[in-house]
């Protein structure tokens, strides 16, 4: 098993207005999307392919919608909080283009 190509901790995963993790962690590896607990557990995962990612419409740039399975997710992947007055990482980005590269939809 490799390196992942996409990795992130720490990360809030919730399904409609409920949170499944506050710290949990989402990867691509071997091209499938795993969505785990801060235990290591999966919570879901499916091929990339199958997944759908985006930002949604209003919100903050630390998040992004994952829909996998029938079901659609809310991850939070800001990893640390950003000096004030400064923007935060662009993780939710970030993830998105992941997903688009490991599913070949993009470059």
């Amino acid at each position: 098993m490799g390196e992942p190509e996409f990795r992130a901790t720490g990360v809030r995963i919730g399904k409609r207005l409920r949170s499944l993790t506050r710290a949990g962690q989402v990867r691509i590896n071997d091209g499938r999307l795993e969505l785990l607990t801060s235990y290591g557990s999966e919570i879901d995962s499916a091929p990339v392919q199958a997944v759908r990612a985006s930002r949604p419409w209003f919100g903050p740039d630390d998040r992004a919608t994952a829909d996998l399975n029938g079901q659609r997710y809310l991850l939070t992947l800001g990893e640390n909080d950003p000096a004030p007055g400064e923007p935060g990482p662009p993780a939710a980005r970030r993830f998105i283009e992941a997903v688009r590269r490991a599913a070949g939809r993009g470059d």
